[in-house]
This record gives structure tokens, C-alpha cells and sequence, in this order.
């Protein structure tokens, strides 16, 4: 722990530290994390900029190009090539741009 951390309890009453505001706490994250799908893939920043865009599905991902999802607050160009993968193995890819 660094001096700048403070110490944080969730909801659900977990104990945690976190340097920045962010009201995420990493215990209920990771409780969280899918076991398969491609969601299971992803950083949980990543993870949860598609779900709180809507998108929980590789069809409904289809619908995006790789820059409409890189506008997504916590969406980095690190998860590009998993969901690339991911859309590949069910025959999708991003919609391409118009």
C-alpha cells in the first residue's frame, strides 16, 4: 500500500484500498468476471464499458466499428484483437466503416 491509498469498504462490505476515485471495488470485480464468453476475455474496465454501452453479445458487438467501441470510456486498443478473435470464431467481424 502507498501513502496515497485509502482504505475503502463496498457495499457488500469488502475491504479495499484505491488511490483514485473510482467507486469500483476490485474484490466484487472479480466475483463478477464472466467464466466464458467473450466478456471473459477483457480487462474489467473494457468489460464493463460494452456492458454499460449494451453490448453483451459478439452479434450486437457486430454492430460497431472498432472506432465507435474505442470511444467507449475504458475501452483501450489492447482489447482490439481479443474481440477480433472472438468475432472471427463466430463469423462476425466489426461493421465496417461508412
Amino acid at each position: 500500500m502507498t501513502s496515497n491509498e485509502n482504505l475503502r469498504t463496498c457495499d457488500k462490505g469488502h475491504n479495499y484500498h484505491k488511490s483514485r476515485d473510482c467507486p469500483t471495488c476490485p474484490i466484487c470485480e472479480a466475483e463478477r468476471k464472466p467464466e466464458d464468453g467473450f466478456l471473459s476475455l477483457l480487462a474489467a474496465p473494457a468489460r464493463r464499458a460494452l456492458e454499460n454501452n449494451g453490448v453483451t453479445s459478439l452479434k450486437m458487438l457486430s454492430t460497431y466499428s472498432e472506432k465507435e467501441v474505442l470511444k467507449f470510456h475504458g475501452m483501450g486498443p489492447a482489447s482490439i484483437p481479443k474481440l477480433k478473435s472472438a468475432l472471427k470464431e463466430e463469423g462476425l467481424s466489426f461493421k465496417l466503416r461508412t
